[in-house]
């Protein structure tokens, strides 16, 4: 199975488990999309979007001795996005319909950033 293929799986079924979210990709550390399951948007503006975030912060967590960066959020009044270390290759990010159910994304998605650390670790 294609790497494309692995992923989109983990993200089928982090879509699936948390029906709230709109919106699920996988992108290199550089900001360019590898796998992506969107309603709507421009996956190559979130993915690079996505790999901002998680550069900042990694600079962050450096900066106050906050150890290995793992996750953030950003919230809008209409929705949120949570961004995810997927290992040292990737980032995940998901976006959420206001009112989802924190606690379901954060299990899924730390789950499924493993997963897809896993993935791209064997290739």
């Amino acid at each position: 199975m294609a790497v494309a293929d692995e992923l989109n799986v983990v993200l089928t079924r982090m879509r699936t488990a948390v029906p709230e979210l709109s919106a699920a990709l996988v992108a290199t550390t550089d900001g360019l999309p590898v796998a992506h399951s969107l309603n709507s948007g421009d996956a190559n503006r979130l993915a690079a979007m996505a790999a901002t975030a998680l550069g900042l912060g990694r600079r962050i967590c450096e900066t106050f001795g906050g150890g290995e960066f793992r996750e953030t959020s950003v919230s809008g009044l209409l929705g949120q996005m949570y961004i995810y270390s997927a290992g040292p290759k990737a980032v995940l990010g998901v976006v959420a319909r206001p009112g989802a159910n924190v606690g379901l994304i954060h299990l899924e998605a730390r789950e499924g950033a493993s997963e897809i650390a896993q993935i791209l670790q064997q290739r």
